[in-house]
């Protein structure tokens, strides 16, 4: 389903025009809650997933409010990813529009385990 190239963020579409003009940037969070229903940021970073399988866990667990959009993210050095202790990976860096690119849009809440 996905290009398995890249990696993936997963945002509310309440975040689509900012992710678009200013690419991925954990200091303009306040739009809409993190994936986790978290407020502020969970780590100085862009948590990303690697693949399909991650993504569909990170549907699963959407606490946004409403829906979702996935974007694909390109030109990341994985051996710069850091584990926030909880096993998920995240880059300590912003990442600019140029290098992500929406893949889906309007993803509603997906039913839980």
């Amino acid at each position: 389903m996905f290009e398995t190239s890249h990696f993936f963020h997963i945002s509310s579409v309440l975040n689509r025009r900012s992710i678009a003009q200013h690419g991925l940037d954990w200091t303009r969070m306040g739009a809409a809650r993190g994936i986790a229903g978290s407020r502020r940021p969970e780590a100085e970073g862009i948590f990303v997933c690697r693949g399909e399988e991650e993504t569909d866990f990170f549907f699963r667990i959407n606490n946004t409010g409403g829906p979702v959009d996935l974007w694909s993210v390109d030109g990341i050095d994985e051996a710069l990813l850091l584990d926030n202790g909880n096993g998920f990976a995240y880059l300590p860096d912003r990442i600019p529009a140029a290098r992500v690119r929406l893949v889906r849009s309007d993803i509603p809440p997906q039913p839980g385990p």
